[in-house]
Parts: structure tokens; C-alpha cells; sequence
């Protein structure tokens, strides 16, 4: 098998790019949505080979313990978006919300955009992964203002301002990373290639990579959605089609997150550099505060659903800024959780945007009622974000608050009220949405229920019973995370 290692690898890339191209030229537009999901699904199928086997490290690509993670989540939930994308990008045809010519255009960019997080994963090269992270913000900017319609296009213009802001203070904290780096590890490849970046950190210059880190924790961090670079996020998700909603919260929120990670990496091998974790730990509690009252003070079901990312995003960064290894192990499984979760419910409120013509949560009422399928549904991922037993967001969250108070209690109550706030504003929102007499319309969706039921499931499932396999991988991954 490891023969075909390369070739594998190299798939990951190769599906989405050939897809992108057949998909943006194919004459039948209504089998396009098809094609969109067999191909996330070859593509899925490619990065769980990935699993037994690791090729070498290239100059260009790489296959770790870290990665790996992160491009199975990735594939996964991209195939599983694909799905629900072909049914919901059909009923918004339909309905004339969007014209045939961007059914195409549609299905092309999403493979667009699954290339450009697969190749910023698998990147050993700083800057191709800044290239691929760069790819990605222009894809999606593309495709949040599809609709053409003002406020979508004020939402992409705005994302495409901050996020090419954010983009280029991480560029110029590569470029310090480099200057750093070539000291010791010599001009070229070398200097750029994380297998090199690790192994050799305790030869670099401590003051350039302090320098460094603060940029790209100040330009990745603009990516994640992590406060007060948040802005670009609630507008990107509230008028963008919403599977795109899915995956901004699912994945692309997480390669930016990942991009830290690798530099954290780095900072963690020179004993003479600053400490990133006080850094992430601010950054991420600041978040969690933030987004947990301003959830209150939400009317659109898509926004009120982007703040949750943004605080969930947070702890996440505050697990791995506190780092260690059960700090770490609770990230990873809350980066998994909360990405299946959140695309599931974007799943649901795209059911539920298209059934009652509006955003608007004020016109939205007695969903367990008027469609008990979609209503249950939206209610187990509420239940499931909120970090409720038994679902697997109460088991990562519980782990990270008891490692941290067991270090930092202050930091943990910190962290803790935050959760409480959120979990009043959400249950608060859903009483409304969920139960009572319903209000607005009563059309149906096309979309499927699959996607959304199958994430909740795996979740509910994690939060039962771990397999000792999936919980010895995650440990091992995590005590490389420094």
C-alpha cells in the first residue's frame, strides 16, 4: 500500500480540481448537484486511506498524526454537505431566489473550495499553505454574495476586506518565519517545510518568532472568527447560501484554527520563544464572553447561529491555548463535535429558511408542530450545541473545564459562565422556535434530512461511547499539539 501512498494523497487534491472544471462546463445543469456529491464522496473515500497510509513528506505535501485529523473531519462533512447542497441549490432555483446560470457556477465553487482546504491541510510548505488559506477566502467570498442581492453583496465585500486584512498580517508573519528559519535551516524549501520548521525550532531566532506568532495568531485568528476579528462572520453566514453556512462553520473556521497549530508547533520547540498559549487562551475566553451575550440580542436564526460558532470557536482556542495533554485531547474532540453539530443545524435552518420564506425568528414558531420532523431535529441540535448530556459536546466541554480548573480555576469559572450564557440564550431562542402554536408559513422543503439526522447521530454516539481506537488516536495527536 505505501507504494500508492503518493498517488492517494495526491487525490485529494486531484477529485476537487478535475470536479471544479467538469462541474463549470457540463451541459446538464440539473445533474450537476449529483456530480457535486459522487465526487466529495471519491474524495472522502481517498482521505480515509490516509488512515494506514503515510507517504513521505514531500517539499509540497504532507501526511501526519496532526493533519490527518483534520482532513478526515474535512472530507467527511464536505461529502455530507455536498448532499444536502444538490437538493437545497435546486429548491432555490425553483423558488427563483437564484437563476440557472448559478447552478453551475454553485457546485464548481464548492469544489473549488474543497480543494483549497484539503491542499492548505496537507501543505508542508508555510507558504503554499497561506496560498491555499487565501484560495479559499476568495472561493467563498464568491459564493456568500451568489443571492446579488445588496445585502449579500455588502456581506461579501465585507468579508473579502477583513478577510484579505487577516490574510495579509498572516503573510507577513510567515514571511518572519522564514527570515527566522533560514538561519538555520539555510535559503529555499527548507526554511518553509513544516517537517523541517519542528525538527529544527530550537536554532531559530526566539524574538523573530514571537514577532511572528502575534501576526499570524492576529491573521489566522481573523479566519476563525475569534473576537474582535469576528465581523466578517455573522454577515458571511446570514446571507450566504446556507450549506456554505455549513461548511464556513463546520470547516473552514477549523483550517485557520489549524494553520495557528502548526506555528504553535513551532513556538512550543524553541525554548526561548514566547509561550502562545496565554495569547490563544485570552483570545479564546474573550470570544466565548462575547458571543455568549450577543446571542441575546439576535433576530436572524443564520446569525444568531454564527455567534454560536464564534464562542465555540473560542473554546476551542482556549483548550489548546492552555494546551497539555488532555487539554489538547478535549480540543480535538470539541473541534469534531462541534463541526458535525453546527452543520447539522445549518441543515436544519436552511430547512427551515426555505420553508418559511424568512430568517426572521419572530416569524418562526411551533416548528414540533407544523413540521415535527425538521423540529425535533433542530431541537436534538440545540440540545447537542449547548453541550447537554448525553450528546458529545457536554464530554469535551466537561474535560476541558476540569482540566483547566485543575490548573487555572479562575479560568475555568471564567469559561464555565460563558457556557451558562450561551445555553440560556439558545434554549430561550428555541422555546420559541420549536414549540407553541405555529406561526408563518407552511410550504415543504426538498432538501434532505439525511445529512442533518447522520451528524446528529455520530455525535449522540460519541457522547454514549468513544471506541478505544478513535480515543488512543486522538491522545496521540494531541500530545504532538504541545
Amino acid at each position: 500500500m505505501d507504494d500508492y501512498g503518493p498517488l492517494l494523497v495526491r487525490l485529494v487534491l486531484i477529485v476537487p480540481t478535475c470536479s471544479a472544471a467538469l462541474l463549470a462546463y457540463f451541459p446538464d445543469d440539473r445533474a450537476t448537484g449529483r456530480l457535486n456529491a459522487v465526487a466529495s464522496f471519491i474524495t472522502f473515500l481517498a482521505s480515509t486511506s490516509l488512515l494506514v497510509v503515510r507517504p513521505a513528506p514531500t517539499a509540497f505535501l504532507i501526511v501526519d498524526d496532526v493533519n490527518v485529523v483534520f482532513i478526515l473531519l474535512n472530507t467527511f462533512v464536505g461529502f455530507t454537505t455536498s448532499v444536502f447542497s444538490a437538493s437545497y441549490i435546486s429548491h432555490e432555483i425553483e423558488t427563483g431566489r437564484l437563476t440557472p446560470a448559478y447552478l453551475r457556477f454553485y457546485h464548481a465553487m464548492y469544489q473549488g473550495l474543497m480543494f483549497s482546504m484539503n491542499l492548505a491541510l496537507l501543505a508542508n510548505n508555510v507558504g503554499l499553505m497561506w496560498v491555499a488559506i487565501e484560495l479559499a477566502t476568495l472561493t467563498t467570498v464568491l459564493m456568500v454574495g451568489i443571492y446579488r442581492t445588496p445585502a449579500a453583496l455588502e456581506a461579501a465585500w465585507k468579508y473579502f476586506i477583513l478577510g484579505s486584512v487577516g490574510i495579509a498580517l498572516a503573510l507577513f508573519g510567515t514571511i518572519l518565519v522564514y527570515l527566522a528559519a533560514s538561519s538555520a535551516a539555510g535559503e529555499g524549501l527548507d526554511a518553509m517545510a513544516w517537517s523541517v520548521l519542528v525538527t529544527r525550532a530550537a536554532e531559530f531566532d526566539p524574538h523573530l518568532l514571537n514577532v511572528a506568532f502575534v501576526f499570524l495568531l492576529l491573521g489566522y485568528g481573523t479566519k476563525v472568527g475569534l473576537v474582535p476579528l469576528h465581523a466578517w462572520l455573522p454577515d458571511a453566514h446570514a446571507e450566504g447560501p446556507t450549506p456554505i453556512s455549513a461548511v464556513l462553520s463546520g470547516l473552514l473556521l477549523n483550517v485557520a484554527l489549524f494553520a495557528v497549530l502548526r506555528f504553535k508547533m513551532v513556538m512550543a520547540a524553541n525554548p526561548g520563544a514566547l509561550a502562545p498559549g496565554p495569547l490563544m487562551v485570552a483570545l479564546g475566553l474573550l470570544s466565548v464572553l462575547f458571543a455568549s451575550f450577543m446571542l441575546y440580542r439576535r433576530h436572524g436564526i443564520k446569525r444568531m447561529f454564527a455567534y454560536s460558532s464564534i464562542e465555540h470557536m473560542g473554546v476551542i482556542t482556549f483548550a489548546f491555548g492552555m494546551g497539555g495533554a488532555l487539554a489538547n485531547f478535549a480540543g480535538l474532540l470539541h473541534m469534531a463535535f462541534h463541526s458535525l453539530t453546527k452543520s447539522a443545524i445549518f441543515f436544519s435552518v436552511g430547512h427551515i429558511a426555505q420553508i418559511k420564506g424568512t430568517q426572521n425568528m419572530t416569524e418562526i414558531r411551533g416548528l414540533t408542530v407544523s413540521h415535527p420532523v425538521l423540529g425535533w431535529g433542530l431541537v436534538l441540535g440545540v440540545i447537542a450545541i449547548v453541550g447537554l448530556p448525553p450528546m458529545g459536546i457536554f464530554m469535551s466541554e466537561f474535560l476541558i473545564i476540569t482540566s483547566t480548573f485543575a490548573r487555572q480555576p479562575a479560568l475555568a469559572i471564567a469559561l464555565a459562565l460563558g457556557l451558562l450564557v450561551a445555553l440560556g440564550a439558545l434554549l430561550l431562542r428555541l422555546n420559541g422556535l420549536a414549540f407553541g402554536d405555529p406561526v408563518g408559513s407552511d410550504a415543504r422543503s426538498q432538501a434532505s434530512f439525511i445529512p442533518m439526522f447522520a451528524h446528529l447521530a455520530l455525535v449522540l454516539a460519541a457522547g454514549i461511547y468513544l471506541p478505544a481506537e478513535l480515543v488512543a488516536w486522538f491522545q496521540y495527536a494531541a500530545g504532538l499539539l504541545g
